[in-house]
């Protein structure tokens, strides 16, 4: 099962995590699904760590 570091959404699918988004922040490995992928884009490209968002 895969959780999304931001909104907590779970799939119990992986293959619906496959449209979801891997970063490391801080050394550690987080991950996000599309929906907040999309709306967070900006600072995903910025580098922003989550805090910030």
């Amino acid at each position: 099962m895969a959780t999304c570091d931001f909104c907590g959404r779970q799939e119990p699918d992986g293959s619906a995590t496959l449209t979801w988004i891997t970063s490391v922040e801080h050394g550690r490995q987080r991950r996000y699904c599309d929906t907040c992928s999309r709306e967070h884009l900006r600072a995903m490209e910025g580098k922003l760590d989550s805090e910030w968002w």
